[in-house]
């Protein structure tokens, strides 16, 4: 890797020079690769990929300007993003991270809940990103279902039937994008600020005991979808949880509507990583569309 554009980029940015003295390749990550630039005083970390995604990289820089901006929940500050003429590059703030604790779990839940009072009159966010690299269409709407419905699952859906999974698959999941109203009997969620895709992958805690989130999918949604993430693959505690709750209680409907939100997440899965999740999605549709009521045949 050629870091010379990446490091003018740096200096622009900071107005501070900045010349690589060593590149540490980092694990972790299935989209980008990631490494640690260093100068011997200042330490940077820089994701890279295609010189065609930068429009993804550019999305992230705004998502973490718009939650720094909420000063609830710390995130690495971004720094500058770019391309060279093969790869595009996103320059975040290196974090020495640290041990999470009884005490940053709850802290974490309490911000989280602080973040989600973070309010617009829209769903939807100011321009489209990305979840994982996939597209996630973000128009700005009044409807909630109707944006769920078209720009969350129906999208996933029409991807997934333009990646060979037709069938049953579509055949389910046109009958519950049709009965969305089902799953909000008594319940309208507020436009809240999201992170997007709260895995636990997309957390940690820095030296300091601080909770930090980062690799957003920003967007105003409904607060439970960003929650159900927490559940889909696990990693957060029953400290965090309750910590939440004492700040923001959910609704009682969340412990169903908390599969619809990841059925979002299984499909995008489904269409970035092929056939394992699609089983997993066609039960998921299943066991929804048999908790209200609604036969799945």
């Amino acid at each position: 890797m050629n870091w010379d554009t990446i490091t003018q980029h740096i200096t622009v940015a900071t107005g501070r020079p900045f010349t690589v003295r060593a590149a540490q390749r980092l694990s972790g990550g299935d989209i980008n690769a990631a490494f640690r630039l260093q100068d011997g005083q200042n330490s940077y970390f820089v994701k890279v990929n295609r010189a065609e995604l930068t429009a993804m990289f550019a999305a992230e820089f705004t998502g973490l300007q718009d939650l720094a901006g909420t000063k609830t929940l710390r995130v690495p500050s971004p720094v500058v993003y770019g391309a060279t003429e093969t790869h595009c590059f996103l320059v975040l703030e290196y974090l020495d991270l640290g041990r999470s604790s009884a005490i940053s779990e709850r802290l974490l839940g309490q911000q989280l809940a602080s973040l989600h009072q973070q309010v617009q009159p829209y769903f939807g966010w100011h321009r489209d990103n990305t979840i994982g690299s996939t597209l996630q269409p973000n128009p700005q709407s009044n409807d909630w279902l109707n944006f769920w419905r078209e720009q969350r699952l129906g999208f996933q859906l029409q991807l997934a039937a333009k990646n060979g999974y037709g069938g049953r698959l579509q055949n389910k999941g046109e009958r519950l994008c049709s009965k969305l109203s089902a799953f909000f009997t008594g319940y309208s969620p507020s436009p809240s600020l999201l992170h997007g895709d709260l895995w636990s992958g997309n957390t940690a805690t820095d030296k300091d005991g601080t909770p930090v989130i980062f690799d957003p999918a920003c967007y105003y949604g409904d607060r439970e979808a960003d929650l159900a993430m927490t559940e889909l693959f696990g990693g957060f505690s029953r400290d965090f949880y309750a910590a939440y709750q004492d700040v923001w209680a959910l609704n009682e409907g969340y412990q169903v509507r908390k599969s619809l939100y990841n059925l979002y997440h299984i499909l995008n899965h489904l269409n970035l990583f092929g056939g394992n999740y699609l089983r997993q999605a066609e039960n998921s549709i299943t066991a929804l569309l048999s908790e209200t009521g609604i036969t799945s045949s």
